[in-house]
């Protein structure tokens, strides 16, 4: 006891604003569950696995920490209703699973270097001891704070009905604690109706749980709006759950402290008891069981070991656990955040709350995917890992990412690419997002005969599917006889007569470097507005080469749609007829635009009909504009795929440029952005969009980082650049290495699943399930992911 009050010192009581780390190791995937427990340090408030725990000593010198561990218990298995509901589950039919394991949880302080250790809870323990540890036990983990912030992603509203909320003088006073429904004997998930004061129990759950209706029923009866629920008030009202039943749905009382006062509640002495509606239905769905994906029919067999670590569904976050099983296959991320980097060197790199650094948070989920530790079997059931921490940091410049609602892989694998190079910035050599880099050149001919380039660099190809260039077109002109035919008759197609378009990756990839006509384009060489004809290629091989295919199209009715169809994908590609080799002999370069071209040199002018066919749809105009100026005005089709894809850029609502002269902009702040080591041009465009302020500008380039691809397209420039030194170049004969497929109607909707080659051998990764592959779906994919082929 001694020790420990000599280490007085090393203890804070923790304040409400504090967030306390308890249900995970911030440096890797231990918790209270696992082999010596989790340690929670007792003046940091954070959490350590047995291993990891002297680290945090040595670093800060913290030395008292409470010890969790949780052993399960043996109890026989509980009948359950075999019918789930679904509306409460993630994305499926059938529901989820919660028949969950219970554990005991044990307690004892423990104090480093020696690990001296007393038994908590214990009345010799010195009062500030047990103070702050009573505090940390009762307060909510910050990892489960930060998941119920993601499930009320968008954020609660202030009722309508809270500021003129009329509350009755009939004498009731609330007593602070002995609470009962008063139509029924139930004594949890109470409501005190805040007109009256009236408190009722809540809805009755799909099991039979929860309560008997009588506070919803009360508000048929009476009209009185708002309630909040009994057991969720703290002191600081926060998570106060407040129900406005005309509203339907969870809402903000910002005069909650008058109204409960009104009843004689005292809410700075209640202390959180019960969950609010938000935790009870993440408890619900935060424990699903995601049927695996059937591949013929076949059961999957299950894999474990070192690259063969799954991740665990957090609520839609299929599209993060797909993209990231496929990052973590290639070497380049292996290399920096596993192989070459060890968890001690990131957690010693950290700052002082290692759980907000992208660069701890990437080692420990490499090291959690790739050492085999949280892959073995135990009793044949794939557990996985959770990648929450990493989900928080990664999607904290993100809105939609820290959600719980569906993302589109591709706009995923997009920012967290952009997050990696920005952590990276300065350091060319030492980022791993390099490896997906690489040169876009295209080529404008005019009628004279004189020529443009403009180059840019991106980090995915996205093409386009060419459906005229269908392989099975006999097969699909029977399938469209055989669907009128039924149709006539009134009967309804089987799966199995159902014939889907299939067409070739290297159609598509034809496709993106074919000659296309680009309207509107000022000629400087003709003074005058023409047709160029654009082509396309790339100026660099990157080491990974990452194809998107652009399956939602316009359908009937204008309405964007996922494209069914099939594509063909080799497991070997050449690339090699794409590369661009910029200007050659005997071609001239369009002339510069002198001043006296005006305005007609300096913007390609959105097409009229391609903009009103857009807006008819329900777009708003100035982003139908930019789609049009973007795809060169080539078409409604390649608009709307720049629009859906562009919808959540941050400059989409910024007005487009009119004048490259720029008069108002200060040369020494483009120089001061050239300094930075970005180009002049993109300088100058980013200036523009940020009214001429350096800082906004510097932000607006990397919130953007294709900007560049939206260059004016008929400004004249030379032949381009130099190839980019640092971006990786080599043969184009490329390995297919992984794809990630999407099961669904709509990006934002649906599930998404990885395939990767490993060891020989396809392996399915859907979710926390790993196994062998029997029938990879190869032509299914919506990121297809290749390995450059060393000569």
């Amino acid at each position: 006891m001694e020790v420990l009050r000599s280490n007085l010192g090393r203890v804070r009581i923790p304040e409400p604003t504090n967030r306390i780390y308890k249900h995970e190791c911030c440096i890797s995937f231990d918790n209270p569950k696992s082999e010596g427990g989790l340690f929670v340090d007792m003046n940091a408030f954070l959490a350590f696995g047995k291993d990891y725990v002297g680290w945090n000593y040595e670093k800060t010198g913290n030395s008292v920490y409470l010890h969790i561990k949780q052993t399960k218990k043996t109890e026989d298995a509980e009948d359950r209703p075999s019918k789930k509901p679904t509306l409460l589950a993630i994305g499926i039919d059938g529901g989820f699973d919660n028949s969950e394991p219970q554990y005991e949880e044990a307690y004892e302080i423990v104090i480093l270097p020696d690990y001296v250790t007393l038994p908590f809870p214990s009345v010799e323990l010195p009062e500030k001891v047990r103070l702050a540890v009573d505090a940390v036990l009762l307060a909510e983990g910050a990892e489960r704070k930060e998941q119920l912030a993601s499930w009320t992603a968008d954020k609660k509203l202030v009722s309508k009905y809270a500021t003129d909320l009329l509350q009755l003088d009939n004498g009731v006073v609330v007593p602070p604690v002995g609470w009962k429904c008063a139509k029924c004997d139930k004594t949890e998930n109470l409501w005190l109706n805040l007109t009256d004061g009236t408190i009722l129990c809540g809805r009755k759950n799909w099991d039979g749980t929860g309560g008997n209706d009588h506070a919803v029923n009360h508000y048929r009866e009476t009209g009185y709006p708002l309630a909040v629920k009994l057991g969720t008030i703290t002191a600081d009202l926060e998570g106060a759950d407040v129900f406005s039943y005309p509203e339907d749905e969870s809402v903000v009382d910002p005069l909650l402290a008058q109204h409960l006062a009104h009843f004689g509640i005292d809410f700075s002495s209640l202390q959180k008891t019960e969950m609010t509606t938000a935790e009870r239905e993440l408890d619900q769905n935060i424990n699903f069981d995601w049927n695996r994906i059937q591949e013929t029919g076949e059961d999957v067999e299950p894999l474990f070991g070192p690259g063969y670590t799954g991740l665990v569904n957090l609520g839609n976050s299929c599209y993060l656990a797909a993209t990231m099983q496929v990052v973590f296959s290639m070497r380049s991320f292996c290399l920096k955040y596993y192989s070459d980097q060890s968890l001690k060197a990131a957690f010693s790199m950290a700052p002082a709350d290692p759980t907000v650094d992208l660069n701890m948070q990437l080692t420990k989920l490499a090291h959690g995917l790739l050492s085999g530790k949280y892959s073995a079997p135990v009793l044949e059931k794939q557990e996985g890992i959770r990648p929450r921490m990493f989900k928080s940091v990664i999607a904290a410049s993100h809105p939609e990412f820290s959600t719980m609602r569906q993302q589109d892989a591709l706009e995923f694998f997009l920012h967290f690419i952009d997050q990696v190079e920005r952590m990276n910035s300065g350091k060319p050599d030492f980022d791993p997002s390099r490896s997906f880099k690489f040169g876009i050149e295209e080529r404008l001919q005019c009628p004279s005969g004189k020529v443009a380039y403009n180059r840019r660099n991106d980090y995915i190809l996205s093409l386009n599917i060419p459906l005229e260039k269908a392989i099975n077109k006999k097969e699909l002109a029977e399938f469209q006889n055989l669907k009128s035919k039924k149709a006539a008759e009134g009967k309804e197609l089987s799966a199995d007569e159902i014939v889907r378009p299939r067409v070739s990756l290297k159609d598509c990839l034809d496709c993106f470097s074919a000659p296309e006509e680009v309207h509107e384009f000022y000629s400087t060489a003709l003074k005058a507005r023409t047709t160029a004809i654009k082509t396309a290629g790339l100026t660099s091989f990157p080491d990974y080469l990452v194809l998107h295919m652009r399956k939602f199209v316009m359908e009937e009715g204008w309405v964007p749609k996922k494209l069914d169809v099939y594509i063909d994908v080799p497991e070997t590609i050449d690339i090699s007829g794409m590369r661009s080799n910029g200007i050659q002999p005997g071609e001239e370069l369009l002339p510069d635009s002198d001043a006296g071209d005006g305005e007609q040199s300096t913007k390609l002018l959105a097409n009229e009909d391609i903009v009103a066919q857009l807006v008819s749809m329900g777009f708003n105009l100035l982003h139908c504009q930019k789609a049009a100026i973007n795809t060169s005005n080539s078409g409604v089709e390649a608009a709307m795929n720049w629009l859906l894809e562009h919808m959540n850029d941050s400059d989409i609502d910024a007005p487009i440029s009119q004048n490259v002269q720029n008069p108002d902009i200060d040369q020494s702040k483009i120089d001061t952005l050239v300094s930075f080591g970005f180009e002049e041009k993109l300088a100058c465009r980013a200036l523009k969009a940020s009214g001429g302020d350096v800082e906004r500008a510097t932000e607006w380039i990397f919130s953007n980082p294709s900007a560049s691809a939206a260059s004016d397209m008929d400004a004249a420039t030379s032949g381009g650049a130099a190839v980019d030194p640092l971006l990786p170049d080599g043969g184009g004969r490329y390995r297919l290495l992984g794809f990630v497929s999407h099961i669904g109607t709509s990006t934002q909707c649906g599930h998404y699943v990885a395939h990767i080659h490993k060891d020989g051998r396809w392996v399915i990764f859907n979710d926390e399930k790993v196994g062998v592959s029997k029938n990879p779906p190869l032509d299914m994919g919506y990121l297809y992911f290749f390995e450059r082929l060393e000569s």
